[in-house]
């Protein structure tokens, strides 16, 4: 690491030490050159793949957008915030797992459908007919079909 004060990159280590949350390492360096110390922080650095749309576009991948299709779905369904926050959570560990670049809006999708389908029934008919664009009742039909053929 390069000295902040005179630019020279020999540096050395003094101490260690993890901060109170764990997410971090606290380092006392001091430069061999000018004996100044300093204080570095060592974080790990996450990258969140790109998200491909339908259309072909790429955009960031946002905590928030997959919290609003939750709470869109779960719209007054007695499912307390908490529940909720860990099934993002699952979904941001299974993003981070597959260790992509790029990951479709589709299998997104799918991850939401399938946390929903863990919290509340209702909430992923509701998910599931906008996701998959359901025409009449007779989709909706099917697919409380096929949901009461997976509970049994």
């Amino acid at each position: 690491m390069k000295c902040p004060f005179c630019g020279a990159p020999d540096t050395q280590v003094i101490d260690s030490r993890v901060s109170e949350d764990g997410e971090s390492i606290r380092r006392r360096r001091r430069c061999a050159a000018c004996s100044k110390r300093f204080t570095t922080y060592e974080t790990a650095e996450l990258r969140m793949p790109q998200v491909v749309k339908q259309n072909g576009t790429r955009e960031e991948f946002e905590r928030d957008k997959v919290r609003v299709s939750f709470m869109r779905a779960l719209h007054k369904r007695p499912v307390p915030t908490e529940r909720v926050e860990e099934a993002i959570d699952r979904i941001l560990q299974k993003v981070l797992g597959l260790g992509e670049r790029e990951l479709s809006s589709r299998q997104i999708g799918e991850m939401v459908m399938e946390e929903l389908y863990r919290l509340d029934k209702v909430a992923y008919i509701r998910f599931a007919s906008v996701y998959r664009s359901f025409e009449d009742v007779n989709d909706f039909r099917d697919a409380i079909r096929d949901l009461g053929e997976q509970t049994s």
